[in-house]
């Protein structure tokens, strides 16, 4: 039977990137996106649900992220699921899902809010990571089609597994 797992987040960072090196010389950035749905509970009051998704990206997205965003910064991902599983000191047996970055895009304008936003020069963003093809406006209930920036060629070193 066949299977699929795409996962589309848009929502902010909850904190710094975290950029590290492997043995190999793969870039590896962790970080946290927080995603918030706003709901009407069955009493009638509005209420706000946020779920907080931790997110792995590799190579080149991982330097681009590391780079340009910090936390509270919009970023949309567009990934898939890994389960990571391992065992404490104490024998306990822990998992977790975590999204794999496959693609990124940069959110807002480079003056949003009250913060000092960096925007990337257009070179790195397309090569970092190429836009999800097709991306809805859920605000408006629109949809736009990009059109997909060009990928590199990966490597066998590349993947981090």
């Amino acid at each position: 039977m066949a299977s699929y797992s795409k996962v589309i987040l848009l929502g902010n960072l909850t904190r710094d990137p975290e950029l590290r090196v492997t043995q190999q010389g793969t870039s590896v950035c962790k970080f946290s996106v927080a995603v918030s749905r706003q709901f009407r509970s069955s009493d009638g009051t509005n209420r706000e649900e946020t779920a907080f998704v931790d997110v792995d990206a590799f190579g080149k997205s991982a330097e681009t992220i590391a780079k340009y965003f910090t936390k509270g910064r919009p970023i949309l991902v567009d990934g898939r699921l890994r389960m990571d599983q391992w065992e404490t000191q104490s024998g306990e047996r822990r998992s977790r899902l975590v999204v794999v970055l496959e693609n990124f895009q940069f959110v807002g304008g480079r003056n949003d809010d009250d913060q000092q936003r960096v925007q990337a020069p257009a070179d790195d963003v397309v090569a970092a990571a190429s836009a999800p093809e097709f991306v809805e406006d859920l605000s408006k209930g629109k949809s736009k089609r990009n059109k997909p920036a060009p990928m590199g060629e990966i490597e066998d070193e590349d993947v981090p597994f």
